[in-house]
């Protein structure tokens, strides 16, 4: 109980300290020409309890004005593949979740996200990392989150990475890791193109998902 009880509270000076967090508008990491142009919002949900951590890219626009990760059309086909509903989703409990850029970092020219900002993941990463010791199982979503977690095991691509994926869930690496290709509905070609994730990394997935939630 004692350990319980300390792990929350590091935790609880862990989140206020990342919501505090404005370095990327503050002292960016490129130089003042790439200063986030915006007031920051980190959005994260750590946790003392859930076994499962979804490690994904950065906040959409949606995200950061609302404040809720996955609040948008990824967020609901990504439940799709959890096999899971939005009140179980937004349990802490059941799930962390933790994007390797904590706050939104706006859109390039062409009017897509920007990557994660490079501020984030060197400060905060592997602090929270070792604030959730029982985290059991990493969905890392897209390249970014698989390149962190993954090092040098990861493949060339995020398609040939989320392909290997018993290579990452079934080599008794703790916590286990599987990669996954972000939801985002501009990737349905890719679902298409790509049947076997449908018919057999998803099912694995939901069943491992269901078993590790209390």
């Amino acid at each position: 109980m004692e350990r319980a009880v300390k792990q929350e509270s590091e935790l609880q000076i862990l989140r206020s300290a990342i919501a505090a967090c404005r370095l990327c508008r503050d002292a960016p990491a490129r130089g003042e020409a790439d200063r986030l142009p915006h007031e920051p919002r980190p959005v994260a949900t750590l946790s003392s309890t859930a076994r499962i951590l979804i490690a994904g890219q950065a906040p959409g626009l949606r995200v950061h004005e609302s404040g809720l990760p996955f609040n948008d059309a990824s967020g609901d086909r990504l439940r799709q593949w959890l096999a899971v509903d939005r009140e179980s989703f937004y349990n802490p409990d059941h799930f962390a979740i933790m994007g390797m850029g904590f706050c939104f970092p706006g859109y390039d020219k062409a009017g897509s996200d920007l990557p994660p900002r490079k501020e984030c993941a060197p400060l905060w990463r592997q602090r929270a990392m070792d604030a959730m010791p029982q985290i059991e199982l990493i969905l890392t979503i897209g390249q970014y989150a698989q390149a962190w977690h993954l090092g040098t095991e990861r493949m060339g691509s995020m398609t040939e990475t989320v392909a290997q994926w018993r290579r990452y869930l079934l080599n008794n690496r703790s916590p286990s890791v599987l990669p996954l290709p972000h939801p985002s509905w501009r990737n349905s070609g890719w679902l298409k193109r790509n049947p076997w994730f449908e018919t057999e990394l998803l099912p694995v997935l939901q069943q491992r998902v269901k078993s590790l939630l209390p």
